[in-house]
Order: C-alpha cells, then structure tokens, then sequence
C-alpha cells in the first residue's frame, strides 16, 4: 500500500513521451487532454494552461501514475543539480533484464549501472536519463518482508514506489513533513550517493545524509540533504518548473491540511483525480505537493 499516487515531468513533446514510456518500459496511456486553466492556477502557473499532458498507467495496473505535461525547454535546467522534487523512482522485477532494454534503448541512456545501494544491501537500483533530461531509477527489491515498507513489484516495469525530493536543509524539511503531514520520518543516514557525486563533481567517498518518509511503515518518500551549490529550479514566467515539477499523494486526512493550502482541495475528475478533491502544498523547497483525499492505494 501506498499514498504516492502521481509523479508529473515536463516535456517538450508529450505523444513522444508516450511513445516511449510505453515502447520501453510498458506503461499505458490512460488519459490525455490539455491542462485546464483552474488547475494550471492552482500549480501557480497559469502559463502552462492549455498545454499537452498525458497519464500513463504500469502495466501492473496499479492507479499510481505518470503524468507529462508539455513545457518549453530552460536551457540552464541541470538534473539532480537543484532545489525540488529531483527524480522519479520505480521498482522492477528484475534490474538486469530492465538493465538490458535499457542499453539497447534508443531513448533513454544508462548513467548508472545496477548495482546495491549503500547502506541498503536489498535495494539494487539503475538509473537511467531520458530525451527530457528525466532521471529515472528503475530499482529491484530484493526483499517481500511487509517491514521493508517496500513494494513487490507485479510486473517487470511497476509503478513510482518513492519521490526524491532535493533538500537544502534537510532538518526544516523533515519537521515539515512530520508537522504538516503526519508522515512519520525517519533518522537521517549518508550514504555515497553516485548521481549526487557526479552531478557536483564530489569525491568517491563523500557522503549524503538522506531519509524516508512513511505512512503506516509504507516508504514512499526520500528527503536527501544537497550540497551546499545547491540552487533554486528557474522556470519561464508564469510555467511549471522543469523536470520533475509536481508529486500527486493520496492524503486520509485532508483536513489536517487547512491553513497550509497553497491552493485549496476542489473536486477534480479523471483517472489521477477520480471525482475527488484535491490540492496543492508547497513543500520548504517550493516544490509542488498535490494533495487527493483518500486513503492508500493497495
């Protein structure tokens, strides 16, 4: 079970997205439409009204989604390099076989090979990047144990099981999680994180404080401290931010919520949506936390 429910990328060109989210790792287009101009006003980008976007569902079946909106390129935006939401993980069956679609993929490139993830000996990540500067981890579970708080994938491709979120100040973003959330979060760890060393050039051996938020021991979130050239996310006037710009979650208790809306919850349809209410939060960082009441997704 989880709350995630939707994690949304900016693209250049949507039915291109489609075709190879679906061609690559079996995701199926459920819904696609143009952004309506209430809801592009409670992302606070009213810029982004009326542009592309699409829903893709895993192979699974299960209700947690991808959404791409389409958005103009910023030439500056460098993955895992800024403030928000930075990557979208989902959990495969096998990481080798996806391992190998991977390399034979003429969209997506492998920027990290397979391998245990420090400190997490069960967890055995990939990361690829797409055309859109998406990052990707594709990552097997080795473990069924209901403790983990981690899923057990039911098809190959399965569905987003963790957001990544960039922190410049992991402890104000943990008490704001805890605080207005009610997540449970837990003690921070560091790890050596490749794609953080890469992407700023660290060395080999230094490492990231990280943590998992959780409902009901359910992971679905990882808060991770960012170097301290860490930078805001620029985007053009008035648009969603590039690369991963909104975290849809189901919330069982939306009231909790009231005096923190960035936008209040209204009713909103469709698969994501499904007729009820939802709204929009904005973490410490500025990132975008849309909000569905609900319970978990099972």
């Amino acid at each position: 079970m989880t709350l995630l429910k939707c994690a949304t990328h900016v693209v250049a060109d949507v039915d291109a997205a489609v075709v190879r989210y679906s061609r690559e790792l079996d995701y199926t287009l459920v819904e696609k439409g143009r952004v309506p101009d209430d809801l592009a006003a409670a992302w606070s980008a009213p810029a982004s009204a009326g542009r592309a976007y699409a829903v893709l569902q895993p192979a699974s079946g299960t209700p947690v989604f991808l959404r791409f909106i389409a958005g103009d390129p910023v030439p500056d935006y460098k993955p895992i390099r800024t403030n928000g939401w930075a990557a979208i993980e989902i959990c495969v069956q096998d990481v080798e076989v996806v391992n190998e679609r991977m390399i034979a993929s003429a969209d997506f490139e492998v920027i990290g090979r397979p391998k245990p993830l420090d400190g997490f000996p069960t967890v055995k990540p990939m990361q690829v990047r797409g055309p859109d500067q998406e990052t990707v981890y594709l990552t097997e579970i080795s473990t069924s144990d209901p403790a983990s708080g981690l899923p057990v994938p039911t098809s190959l491709v399965d569905r987003p099981f963790i957001m990544v979120l960039a922190c410049p100040d992991l402890p104000a973003t943990m008490a704001w999680m805890r605080d207005v959330l009610g997540l449970d979060v837990t003690e921070p760890v560091s790890i050596r994180y490749s794609m953080i060393q890469l992407a700023f050039g660290l060395d080999t051996e230094e490492k990231t404080p990280l943590c998992l938020a959780r409902w009901n021991g359910q992971t679905f979130l990882e808060l991770d401290q960012y170097p301290v050239d860490v930078t805001p996310r620029t985007a053009h006037p008035g648009a969603l931010p590039p690369g991963v710009s909104i975290v849809t979650m189901m919330h069982p208790d939306i009231a909790r919520l009231d005096g923190h809306w960035a936008s209040p919850p209204v009713v909103r349809d469709g698969p994501l949506y499904g007729g009820r209410r939802a709204g929009v939060l904005k973490t410490p960082e500025g990132a975008l936390l849309e909000v569905v009441e609900g319970g978990p997704i099972g």
